[in-house]
């Protein structure tokens, strides 16, 4: 787990995949893999999702794929038997966490209050999901928050892009940033893995050059 952890940091940027044809999961996962970025968060919104879970981790051995939007308990366990190595919440369900400790699965609930940030201290969790991070006040509002836990990271998840990742990274309370600018369904389903490539590289440029500034400070 403390491996996946380093491996997030180090990618800086987590693709969030929302997909509807597990067909062409194979191309998408190869495109993240083309671009410099081996890992990738395929979203439970979709009848897809496992399928494609299952047809990438199968395919592509080397990428990291952890399974998004997970509500209970039950799909927490289906996407872990499809291959998924980490689980991701948009909110903060006691049961699911207790599950992935319990079964050593890294989780990542959502949270957008102290309290929250609280139950996750409780069960040892040191990094989690900021949601949504554009609508619980962005950069001032994860700076604010963040003050009173010098402890915990954040994954600020929610109106990331290529504009304000830079802005995001810089921040010391996060470990990474999770965002679907790079992904956007339009461009699964018309097929433009060359897009996604391009997009992927751009985004690894900003991780980058962020943690670049970051060694020589």
């Amino acid at each position: 787990m403390t491996k996946l952890i380093d491996e997030i940091y180090k990618f800086g940027v987590v693709p969030v995949v929302k997909i509807e044809d597990a067909g062409q999961a194979l191309s998408m996962g190869k495109a993240l893999v083309k671009g410099g970025l081996p890992i990738a968060e395929i979203t439970f919104r979709t009848a897809a999702a496992l399928d494609a879970i299952s047809i990438i981790t199968s395919e592509i051995p080397d990428i990291r794929v952890g399974a998004g939007t997970v509500l209970t308990v039950k799909q927490a366990k289906m996407a872990v038997s499809s291959g998924a190595c980490f689980i991701v919440s948009p909110g903060f369900d006691p049961k699911v966490v207790d599950w992935c400790l319990e079964n050593d699965i890294l989780v990542l609930p959502g949270i957008a209050t102290p309290t929250e940030i609280n139950m996750g201290l409780e069960r040892g969790l040191r990094i989690l999901k900021f949601f949504p991070a554009n609508i619980l006040g962005g950069l001032a509002g994860l700076t604010a928050i963040g003050a009173a836990y010098v402890d915990v990271k954040f994954i600020p998840t929610g109106g990331i892009s290529a504009s304000n990742l830079a802005s995001y990274l810089s921040l010391p309370m996060v470990h990474a940033c999770g965002g679907s600018w790079m992904v956007q369904p339009e461009l699964i389903k018309a097929g433009e893995f060359g897009k996604i490539t391009d997009l992927v590289k751009e985004a690894c440029g900003i991780v980058k050059q962020v943690r670049t500034k970051v060694v020589k400070k």
